[in-house]
């Protein structure tokens, strides 16, 4: 990026503005790719927690914690920077799980669910992908709907409603 910084600098100071502005276009373009990296990255440790909480039936607090975090983080990273208009669309979240993430997901999971019981081929045939996105789906979508000083106690409510969730709740409220 550094170049590209150089270049447009050059470019501005040359009077070149239409190569200034394709510059400009790389540099937003580069930008975007990072940020929808970032997110994928959020995506795959939320998957993998849904997987271990489907495969398993329970939930931990360190689950509930990687759930949480990732749907915090990808808050964050996904709002532009106009704070109107995000990275990801509320209604492009199917399509990115199932095209770029969820295989990686089963993968990683792999290593986890059980302590490692399953491989990932196994994993992935007892995998209920249509139910894990759509609870993956519904998590992202409250982070459209809340505020980030919000959306923690929201997340951890919803979070009551998967398997073991309920005993999670009634276990944490004990502490």
């Amino acid at each position: 990026m550094t170049q590209e910084l150089i270049d447009l600098r050059n470019s501005i100071l040359q009077g070149n503005y239409a190569e200034a502005l394709a510059i400009v276009d790389e540099l937003e373009g580069m930008s975007k790719q990072a940020n929808l990296r970032q997110i994928q990255s959020f995506l795959k440790i939320l998957l993998i927690h849904l997987i271990k909480n489907q495969i398993e039936q329970r939930l931990t607090n360190s689950w509930a914690a990687s759930i949480r975090n990732s749907i915090r983080e990808i808050q964050k990273i996904n709002l532009k920077e106009n704070k109107k208009s995000y990275y990801v669309n509320q209604d492009e979240w199917e399509t990115l799980i199932e095209e770029e993430v969820i295989e990686d997901a089963i993968a990683d999971a792999s290593l986890e669910v059980m302590n490692g019981k399953y491989s990932q081929f196994k994993l992935a045939d007892m995998v209920d992908r249509t139910k894990l996105i759509e609870i993956a789906v519904k998590f992202l979508g409250l982070s459209y709907s809340y505020s980030p000083k919000a959306l923690p106690k929201i997340v951890a409510e919803t979070l009551t409603q998967l398997p073991g969730g309920e005993d999670w709740n009634i276990d944490n409220s004990k502490k």
